[in-house]
């Protein structure tokens, strides 16, 4: 084989193309950073219609559902990052210490109550059809929707596209997890002709008087008063009855405690307990190898769990999670806010 060297055609055709290559490799990095800043200030402007990153969530969505590729451009165009919705969802400040007693305090207070019985009264006969139905007691379903929403004086004035938008494209640690609810978000909208800029909720995109979330819409959400359609926004019946088969689709079991009062003999043994987490898996007299016990009689083949709820400066408050409590947390992945709903929904039944 000859070398080019040896034909100054050959030669001369390599200068050419190397000189090409370096008179275009100025254009690309401009073309480059000129596409950073253009995918930057869309942002800034909340734009999302010329983000990259939402060319692609378009493209899944008309393959995946038949959407139309250009009327989710066109509804793009109209969302909004938001910076409140990213404000809120951060998480606490360094140095910030939890304190279970300051949160019951949030919950736990007369309005609740007082509208929480009035809820009560006013819809008694969803309740029980609710309660016969997927055995879950009133005074659950009216403590969660208390504490989501205030019985529906507080289900949130975010345009559910900007805050699920914003989620789901600038907030990298659960983007994930928000763009799912992005497209059920769609979906239901779609499915409910529904236009997905009137919706509002949450900063974080949930949803109506139980604050669901849209993913949780479809596959839990009910037409509980009968009238064809689900609306969680409008209907107390139809929140009633969604809260109800959430809870029964995730293991409530009906006449079963939540927890159990707590005794802890020492508290040498009782880490590997905490991190274990909130699943009920350890029986009463497991526990009691921990130093652990109640003053409550516990059935021998009840799963528990050792719940623990910080007091910031002050001792924890130590609970035996059953199995409803872990339901519960299904709802909200908090032990505190399993707590606060089972201590209004006490507060409740009392006020009864």
């Amino acid at each position: 084989m000859n070398s080019p060297t040896q034909h100054p055609i050959a030669l001369l055709a390599i200068i050419s193309l190397c000189a090409a290559l370096v008179a275009l490799a100025p254009a690309s990095a401009d073309a480059k950073r000129r596409v950073e800043t253009a995918g930057k200030r869309a942002t800034e402007d909340g734009d999302y219609a010329r983000r990259p990153e939402i060319a692609g969530f378009i493209d899944e969505m008309v393959a995946r559902h038949d959407f139309d590729a250009a009327s989710l451009r066109t509804l793009f165009g109209q969302a909004r990052r938001s910076a409140d919705v990213l404000r809120l969802i951060a998480p606490p400040a360094a140095g910030f210490r939890r304190s279970w007693e300051a949160y019951r305090a949030r919950f736990l207070d007369p309005l609740r109550v007082r509208e929480g019985l009035a809820f009560w009264r006013t819809h008694e006969a969803a309740l029980a059809r609710a309660q016969d139905q997927w055995r879950v007691p009133p005074e659950i379903v009216v403590a969660i929707i208390g504490v989501e929403t205030i019985y529906g004086r507080v289900t949130g004035d975010f345009r559910v596209l900007d805050a699920l938008s914003t989620l789901a494209f600038d907030y990298p640690r659960r983007a994930a997890f928000f763009r799912e609810e992005l497209e059920q978000f769609l979906l239901h909208a779609r499915e409910q002709q529904r236009n997905p800029l009137e919706l509002r909720g949450s900063f974080a995109g949930a949803i109506g008087l139980p604050q669901f979330m849209p993913g949780s819409i479809r596959r839990y959400a009910i037409d509980f008063d009968g009238d064809g359609r689900i609306d969680l926004q409008r209907s107390p019946v139809d929140a009633i009855g969604s809260v109800a088969r959430f809870l029964a689709e995730h293991g409530w079991v009906g006449g079963e405690p939540t927890h159990f009062d707590a005794s802890i003999a020492h508290d040498a043994g009782i880490a590997e307990l905490i991190e274990a987490g909130i699943e009920p898996r350890f029986t009463i007299e497991e526990l009691a190898a921990h130093g652990v016990g109640s003053p409550q009689a516990i059935p021998p083949d009840t799963l528990l769990a050792l719940v623990d709820l910080p007091n910031a400066d002050a001792p924890p408050s130590y609970y035996l999670g059953a199995r409803n409590f872990y339901v519960i947390t299904r709802y909200n992945r908090s032990s505190f806010y399993a707590m606060a709903v089972i201590e209004l929904s006490k507060a409740l039944a009392a006020g009864r």
